[in-house]
């Protein structure tokens, strides 16, 4: 349990909790932890589904820009990779993740709820990646993250001026998954990975494998990848239990036991 990032289990719903007063600025520290709740939550059977969370106020604000001002080029290269590799590590989780965003995630904050499979945003809610204003890039996902989600000339639009998206353009964006009122973001985000919580753990593992793996491969390659996984779920315990569950009561009554 680390001073800024903890992991606070609730039935099956793991929560991400960021916690560093007052805007939850990403410095080093918080990275590391970040990092270790991250595999934590990955190791944990207990865990089938989380939710990533910066607190009713804000999400995550961004880098904490007075440690980074002073960083020189051998500095902020390996605080640059851990920062990527905690960020890989919560993007790779093999369970649905959703992020639930109040008030600003910006910068290195925004890029952290990109690495979620879904985002649930408060209507007042802001995102963005204002790092060209300070004469640099992301560099922890964002130009290749946000990319993916909302195609080249969007994510441009965004980094080049670094400019706020408000909720309800994010949703327009497909950025935004979903947008409630503010107060109901965490009770909304942790209501759409309970839909997960109980679900067949091992077939979701490989639906998220086989769908952000894939992005990377050739359509051959992909295609390949989706057989292997497919094939293997045959050696699962849920795999049986849904399909007889189907022919005995039709679809969608499976109890299915994450194994």
């Amino acid at each position: 349990m680390g001073e800024f990032v903890r992991l606070e289990v609730d039935g099956a719903i793991g929560t991400i909790r960021l916690d560093r007063p007052k805007m939850n600025a990403i410095n080093s520290q918080l990275v590391a932890e970040l990092h270790q709740v991250a595999v934590e939550a990955r190791e944990r059977a207990d865990v089938r589904a989380v939710v990533l969370y910066g607190g009713e106020r804000v999400f995550a604000a961004g880098a904490d820009i007075k440690e980074m001002a002073q960083l020189s080029y051998a500095d902020v290269l390996p605080w640059g990779t851990e920062l990527q590799e905690a960020l890989k590590v919560v993007a790779r989780l093999p369970k649905p993740v959703v992020a639930a965003v109040s008030g600003y995630a910006l910068g290195g904050g925004f890029e952290i709820a990109l690495t979620a499979d879904f985002r649930v945003l408060g209507e007042s809610a802001q995102v963005g990646v204002p790092e060209i204003l300070l004469g640099v890039i992301p560099g922890a996902g964002g130009t290749q993250r946000l990319t993916r989600l909302v195609g080249p000339a969007k994510a441009k639009g965004m980094i080049y001026t670094g400019r706020f998206v408000k909720a309800a353009e994010a949703l327009a964006l497909g950025i935004a998954d979903q947008v409630v009122p503010d107060a109901e973001v965490y009770t909304a985000a942790v209501a759409m990975a309970s839909q997960w919580a109980e679900g067949p753990a091992i077939a979701l593992r490989a639906a998220k494998q086989a769908i952000d793996d894939g992005l990377e491969l050739d359509m051959d390659s992909a295609l390949r990848l989706e057989s292997t996984l497919f094939t293997g779920l045959f050696a699962t315990e849920d795999q049986k239990l849904g399909m007889q569950s189907f022919v005995e009561n039709g679809p969608g009554k499976a109890r299915f036991t994450g194994r």
